[in-house]
C-alpha cells in the first residue's frame, strides 16, 4: 500500500512553494492567486446588489453570505461576506463593473482589496514615547525635565527610533487634562533642541498646542481623541498640512474605563475610524495614520480582541499604528518585564502587518524589527 505523505501549508510564499514542484515559472505569478484566500465585507446593500453580487460569485466558484430574506426582497438592506481564492474575487470584481446599481464602483473597490499584496516586517516605523510629565502609567516624573527628557530623547534616536512622539499631558484612565500653556512650557523647549535631529509628534488632544508645536518644527499631530476632544483640531492639521494620527477612543480619559462596552468592538471601532477619515478627507487632509485605541475605552478582551485582528483596520486604505507598551492590560507590575510582553506582542502586530508600533524600549523593539525582517516574503 502506498504510504502518502500529506502536509498543510501555512503563512508560507505560495509562489515558491508552487515553482519547487515544477510548475510553468511563466504562469506562477497568476497561478498563485488561485491559492491565497480573502474574506471581504460590504456593507449596507440593497437587496437587489446582494442578490447580483452573490450570483455573481457562484458564478466563478466564490461564494457570498447575505441576509437569509435578501431572495425574497424582505430584507432591504443587508450586509454581505464576498470569500474566494483572490483570482476567483478579481472575476466577480471585473464582472460587477458591468452591473448597474452602482455596482461599478464597488467593482473597482474590490479588485483594488484583492490586489493588495502583504509586506510583513519591511515597513514597520518606530514611535518612540517621550513623556513629558509626572503622571505617566510607565515613566512618571522621568523625563519631566528638560535636562532627563533630552538625554533621553538622544537616546532613543541613538537605539533606531523612526519618530519620537512627545506628551505633555498623560491620557491614561481617571488622567485630568492638562492646561495648553502647562503643555507648551514643556514641549516648545524639546522640539527646538530635536527638530533637525529627527521627525516628530506631538501627542495632543488640543488644536492650540498642536499649532504652536508644528510652527515650532513638530512634523506630527497624534490626537488621542479622533478629533473628538477639539473640533478646531482638524481645521489645524489641514491647515499645516501635517500627517496626523486619528487614534479611537471610546469616552474621555476621565471615564473611559467606566464599564466600556461593544456589541461588535471590531466592526464598531472599524466604522467610527472610517467616519472620522472620511471627515478628514472631506478637510483635504490625505496623509492619516490610524490608531485602534488599545486601552482607550476597550476592555482587556477587547485589547486583545484588537490585537489579534488588527490586519483588518488595512482595509481602511490608510497606514496603521498599534501602541500596546507597558500599558495595564498586561498585568505585569515590573516594567522591565512589561517591555518583554510588549515586545512580544509586537512581534505578532509586525507579522500583521501594522505600519507603526509606538514603544517605550526602542532599543529592544528595533532589533525586533530588524530580526522581524526575516519573515518578510521576497
Amino acid at each position: 500500500m502506498h504510504d502518502f505523505i500529506v502536509r498543510e501549508i501555512k503563512n508560507a510564499d505560495v509562489s515558491a512553494e508552487i515553482k519547487k514542484i515544477g510548475f510553468d515559472k511563466s504562469y506562477v505569478h497568476r497561478a498563485a492567486e488561485k491559492f491565497e484566500y480573502k474574506n471581504i465585507k460590504i456593507y449596507n446593500l440593497t437587496s437587489a446588489q446582494a442578490n447580483i453580487i452573490k450570483q455573481t460569485a457562484i458564478s466563478v466558484g466564490a461564494d457570498c453570505a447575505t441576509h437569509r430574506e435578501v431572495i425574497t426582497g424582505k430584507a432591504e438592506i443587508s450586509n454581505c461576506i464576498l470569500g474566494g481564492s483572490i483570482s476567483e474575487i478579481k472575476k466577480v470584481a471585473e464582472k460587477l463593473k458591468l452591473q448597474p446599481f452602482g455596482l461599478k464602483e464597488l467593482g473597482e473597490k474590490v479588485l483594488t482589496f484583492a490586489s493588495c499584496k502583504k509586506e510583513q516586517g519591511e515597513r514597520c516605523k518606530l514611535v518612540g514615547i517621550l513623556n513629558l510629565t509626572d503622571n505617566s502609567f510607565s515613566d512618571g516624573g522621568m523625563f519631566n525635565d528638560f535636562e532627563s527628557a533630552k538625554n533621553h530623547l538622544e537616546k532613543m534616536i541613538k537605539d533606531g527610533a523612526n519618530i519620537i512622539d512627545i506628551g505633555a499631558e498623560s491620557t491614561k484612565p481617571y488622567s485630568s487634562p492638562v492646561s495648553d500653556d502647562e503643555q507648551l512650557k514643556k514641549l516648545i523647549p524639546i522640539i527646538e533642541f530635536a527638530k533637525d535631529k529627527i521627525k516628530l509628534s506631538i501627542d495632543t488632544r488640543s488644536a492650540k498646542v498642536a499649532e504652536k508645536c508644528l510652527q515650532a518644527g513638530a512634523y506630527m499631530i497624534n490626537d488621542v481623541s479622533g478629533f473628538d476632544y477639539d473640533k478646531d483640531m482638524v481645521n489645524i492639521i489641514a491647515k499645516y498640512n501635517c500627517p496626523v494620527v486619528i487614534q479611537h477612543s471610546k469616552g474621555t480619559p476621565e471615564n473611559m474605563q467606566d464599564s466600556p462596552k461593544y456589541e461588535d468592538v471590531i466592526e464598531e471601532i472599524y466604522l467610527n475610524l472610517k467616519k472620522k477619515c472620511d471627515y478628514a478627507k472631506s478637510k483635504g487632509i490625505e496623509n492619516i495614520i490610524v490608531d485602534p485605541g488599545i486601552g482607550f475605552g476597550k476592555t482587556r478582551e477587547n485589547n486583545f480582541e484588537i490585537i489579534k485582528r488588527i490586519e483588518e483596520f488595512k482595509s481602511l486604505g490608510y497606514p496603521v499604528m498599534l501602541g500596546v507598551s507597558r500599558k495595564s492590560f498586561l498585568q505585569i507590575e515590573d516594567i522591565a518585564e512589561r517591555d518583554i510582553y510588549t515586545t512580544a506582542i509586537n512581534a505578532l502586530a509586525i507579522e500583521r502587518n501594522v505600519d507603526y508600533i509606538r514603544v517605550h524600549n526602542v532599543k529592544m523593539h528595533r532589533a525586533l524589527v530588524d530580526l522581524m525582517k526575516m519573515f518578510v516574503v521576497e
